[in-house]
């Protein structure tokens, strides 16, 4: 288990101020001497009352190949006090929430321009749902209280655990101190980068759309207005890294933005996966740093690097060049896409054949030269970064008049886009080549599972292609989707693509089963857990169901570090949600979440998603759809298109449905 190299300590109370701000705190136990580091920058208040928090500082070095060493400028290393994150989008906000909960005395600042999505981040309802990530963003943002808990395995309900309170003074209790606020999430980019130590540039970088390179280039605009803003604001000093994916030796143009002062850039790409970000986070495969060669380049790294080693192990933190750093996350999701497309491709040879994709994927993942890891056959990748990656290596491999190189990576998005038409053909080939009079209906919108995102979904191609063939409807159900948000890009789509009527046909339904009434033709375009049509295994007791987490306790000294804390708390949270007993506070460690306005729209679909979870599933089986239910409802030629390969279709098929699935 990853553990913590700092806990934090015993702390005073602290009073929330509604801006974040924290006051009348006390100055936390150091963990240097002051003599001990050199600061970036003098000292930076953290409060209008001027108060500071301890630093994190490295004392050692990391060499290019991620082995540490010791020092050979002969300087003391730098201290951390303030961290910015320029961007509260899907990188900037749950990366500075993370660094922040591992980092208890280092006060992390998100900083956007965007009003609503900051409030959201600042709210009972986050503007991206990843799973872990509300736990981690209150407990940073809001502070959590003194709490107690047994060091006993096992113990999972809070009656339980309150029958066990009366042990209280007996060996084998767990007590952990109150801790304050250190996550700040605000409008004031310009004051948040004047306070920082280390700045972050996490904003998007999406393709360009017209000029020189579209459809090809990375779109730098909101790059370079960071950048900007860094440069008029930032203080002599302070470490500049680069968190946005971008084109190689971005950092060296980054220089030219203020010659004459000193700041270091860095490289550190991130590497999450949606749906499963905030694990990414906690437990990452690796850690890479790019940074100059130069001695304040390699302190500049290894201040960076201690942030990361509160929790995650050294040997996972790679220190290289900066070109190699950036290209390297370009190269990362080529080969992920690149691995997706070539499964995607054998799908159509197995349905020529007669074989079957989920075999062939098991026989050749099962090569320890292969892996079974992206073997899953599908509609094809969506998401805001694999082919926008794509693009990118192309149009530099291209810039560098590697045309074949080009060629070979531009293949790899087309057999993306074959994959996703050839899809789209199927349904309207099987429905007899007209969808008019018809309604279809999609079972998933977000790109993929576990996650609420839906940029660049395979999804709206499916539309796009289906509503030129008129249908009645479309009808959409995803459990984590936004309907909002849904609409919004379905009017988008009216408008860029010119279609006619679209946002007409298209509704955007609570319900899954009312999205399936008298539907001609299920899509399933979403992965999620709900639309599996696997049994449970009746013949084991319901609490060996329970979850597949592992119970963290008992703990290996006093005081768990907070790793060890989030363990316990997602192990009862699961644990009680597989007993209907859903509590998400097990430790009762959180403070009260933020008050909402009466009107608030976000507590609306969020009653509406409960309404949804306790109608639609039902107590027999849990989170997943009665299939029977839906079958029974559909109107002929009653067809089910399963695109993520996640039921079964001999079972469906005796409920009196056709099916087809991709390679099969």
């Amino acid at each position: 288990m990853v553990t913590s190299l700092i806990t934090p300590p015993s702390m005073p109370s602290a009073t929330n101020k509604p801006n974040g701000l924290v006051q009348d705190r006390k100055k936390p136990a150091s963990i240097h001497k002051p003599e001990d580091c050199q600061a970036v920058h003098p000292a930076i208040p953290i409060g209008e009352d001027g108060t500071d928090v301890t630093s994190t500082s490295i004392n050692s070095s990391v060499s290019p190949n991620g082995h540490h060493e010791s020092s050979d400028d002969n300087l003391k290393p730098l201290c951390v006090h303030t961290i910015c994150f320029i961007g509260a989008g899907y990188v900037g906000g749950p990366t500075g929430a993370v660094i922040a909960y591992h980092n208890p005395h280092t006060r992390v600042i998100v900083a956007d321009r965007d009003p609503e999505l900051v409030r959201r981040w600042n709210s009972a309802h986050l503007p991206l749902y990843e799973p872990g990530l509300e736990y981690l963003v209150r407990i940073s943002r809001d502070g959590s209280r003194r709490h107690q808990f047994p060091n006993k395995p096992e113990l999972v309900f809070p009656s339980e655990i309150a029958q066990y309170n009366d042990s209280l003074g007996r060996p084998g209790w767990v007590e952990v101190e109150e801790r304050r606020s250190n996550l700040l999430i605000t409008t004031e980019v310009e004051k948040s980068i004047s306070k920082a130590d280390i700045i972050f540039i996490a904003v998007n970088t999406p393709t360009k759309s017209e000029g020189m390179g579209a459809g090809s280039a990375t779109d730098m605009t909101a790059f370079e207005a960071a950048t900007n803003m860094i440069a008029n604001h930032a203080r002599a000093g302070a470490i500049i890294v680069e968190k946005s994916t971008v084109p190689c030796r971005t950092a060296q143009l980054m220089s030219l933005h203020r010659p004459g002062v000193d700041f270091e850039v860095l490289s550190n790409p991130e590497f999450l996966a949606a749906g499963t970000a905030v694990n990414d986070l906690l437990h990452p495969s690796r850690v890479v740093i790019g940074h100059s060669k130069s001695p304040s380049g390699r302190r500049a790294a290894h201040a960076l690097a201690t942030i990361y080693k509160s929790w995650v192990p050294s040997d996972r933190i790679i220190t290289t060049d900066l070109w190699s750093s950036e290209l390297a996350k370009l190269v990362a999701n080529a080969m992920l896409a690149q691995r997706i497309s070539s499964i995607n491709s054998i799908s159509a040879i197995c349905e020529k054949v007669g074989a079957d994709i989920g075999e062939i994927a098991t026989c050749v993942g099962s090569d320890p030269r292969i892996g079974d890891k992206y073997l899953t056959a599908g509609i094809g990748f969506g998401g805001s970064c694999l082919n926008k990656d794509l693009l990118s290596l192309i149009y530099l491999a291209e810039s560098l008049r590697l045309d074949k190189v080009a060629e070979y990576w531009r293949q790899v998005i087309k057999m993306n886009e074959f994959q996703q038409n050839r899809f789209s053909k199927r349904v309207i080939k099987c429905l007899n080549d007209t969808l008019a009079g018809k309604k279809i209906t999609l079972l998933g919108y977000a790109f993929k599972t576990n996650t609420s995102d839906t940029r660049n979904s395979p999804a709206l191609e499916i539309i796009k292609t289906l509503a030129e063939e008129n249908p009645e409807e479309i009808a959409i159900f995803d459990p984590l989707c936004d309907p909002i948000r849904i609409r919004e890009e379905i009017e988008t789509l009216q408008n860029s693509q010119g279609i006619k009527s679209l946002s007409s046909i298209v509704e955007i339904y609570d319900n899954p089963y009312e999205a399936c009434i008298q539907s001609n033709a299920v899509l399933l375009t979403g992965d999620c857990k709900e639309f599996r049509n696997i049994k449970f295994p009746m013949n084991k007791p319901e609490p060996l169901l329970m979850s597949t987490l592992m119970d963290p306790r008992p703990f290996r000294t006093p005081t768990p570090t907070e790793t060890e804390l989030f363990a316990l708390h997602q192990f009862l949270s699961t644990s009680l949600a597989a007993f209907g007993r859903k509590h998400d506070d097990p430790l009762q460690r959180l403070n009260k979440q933020p008050v909402c306005d009466d009107d608030c729209a976000a507590c609306d679909v969020a009653a509406r998603t409960r309404r949804r979870s306790e109608y639609c599933y039902g107590h027999k089986c849990k989170d997943r759809l009665h299939w029977d239910i839906i079958a029974d409802h559909l109107a002929e030629p009653k067809w089910i298109f399963d695109g993520k390969g996640v039921i079964d279709p001999a079972m469906l098929s005796q409920l009196g449905v056709n099916v087809e699935s991709i390679g099969r």
